[in-house]
């Protein structure tokens, strides 16, 4: 097993590749693409420039703009957070790696927020069955980090399925 620090090391730079991978997405479509641009890439899938003042789902998008603010005190904390975990837990794998995912797309979108003023999305997935439930069935636009983030959480929750799974033999 390897010490904290080398453990800890690898995991924050982990995170900072996402961070480099979200950061370098973002750029080539603000570089390329104006709000509201689209091109179809397939029958359920769009390449987008979006603009997410909120969090999750635009939510408190429309808030007037305190959120940007909160959301991103809220991410800067959560990476304080998630390092010192890391700092304790290098050495369990998967729940390092999941930390890892959250902090780099939790720093790709605080950047956003202190860059931008919004965070900029690009991934665009639409499928009829979901007229019900998005606009046009439109699942909300998205980008690396929030794939991250996502795998993040996963990884956290098969973990701790994992340990429970565990505890019980």
């Amino acid at each position: 097993m390897k010490n904290e620090s080398t453990s800890l090391a690898f995991w924050l730079l982990l995170a900072a590749l996402v961070i480099v991978l979200d950061q370098f997405t973002k750029w080539l479509i603000v570089g390329h693409y104006r709000l509201g641009d689209v091109t179809p890439v397939t029958s359920f899938f769009n390449v987008v420039r979006a603009h997410n003042t909120g969090a999750a789902f635009s939510f408190l998008a429309q808030a007037g703009g305190w959120q940007r603010w909160l959301f991103t005190g809220l991410g800067a904390a959560a990476a304080l957070f998630i390092v010192a975990l890391l700092r304790g837990h290098g050495g369990q794998r998967l729940f390092a790696f999941s930390l890892s995912m959250i902090l780099g797309g939790a720093i790709g979108n605080v950047i956003d927020r202190v860059v931008h003023g919004y965070v900029v999305d690009f991934l665009d997935f639409h499928w009829r069955f979901l007229n019900g439930l998005f606009h046009h069935g439109h699942f909300p636009a998205f980008n690396v980090a929030d794939m991250a983030i996502t795998a993040g959480v996963a990884g956290l929750l098969l973990d701790e399925l994992l340990r429970v799974l565990r505890g019980r033999k």
